[in-house]
């Protein structure tokens, strides 16, 4: 059986350039739509070892679905981000609830494909 990731994001375009990498890569890919539908998917207990989060989204962002998983009982999938914001603070802030790793947009697929390998194999 394929490696689990999750990638979360508002954008079709995103989740379809995310999953052609990592399915190229011999990963098996979930997908949501935002935070709140990510954040069921964890709860469902579907094997993810890693996820691909977006920072902005509708009904709950990034920054508030690290939040929510930190409270899930273990264990728990590597986060990481995958977005257009780089602020220091919110990098901090991402760091301090889990996140594993950033990774702003547009983003080169072997670097994205390195990115979740070594989450995979530490998680």
């Amino acid at each position: 059986m394929a490696s689990k990731v999750l990638i979360v994001d508002d954008s079709a375009t995103v989740r379809q350039q995310v999953r052609l990498a990592l399915t190229q890569a011999g990963l098996e890919v979930l997908e949501a739509c935002d935070g709140l539908e990510g954040l069921e998917m964890l709860k469902a207990g579907n094997s993810i070892k890693v996820v691909v989060c977006d920072v902005n989204m509708p009904r709950m962002n990034g920054i508030e679905m690290l939040e929510k998983v930190g409270g899930l009982p273990s264990p728990r999938a590597n986060v990481l981000i995958l977005t257009t914001e780089g602020q220091p603070a919110l990098v901090q802030k991402a760091k301090a609830l889990g996140a594993k790793g950033w990774v702003v947009k547009p983003f080169k697929a072997e670097l994205l494909i390195a990115a979740v390998q070594k989450l995979m194999n530490a998680a």
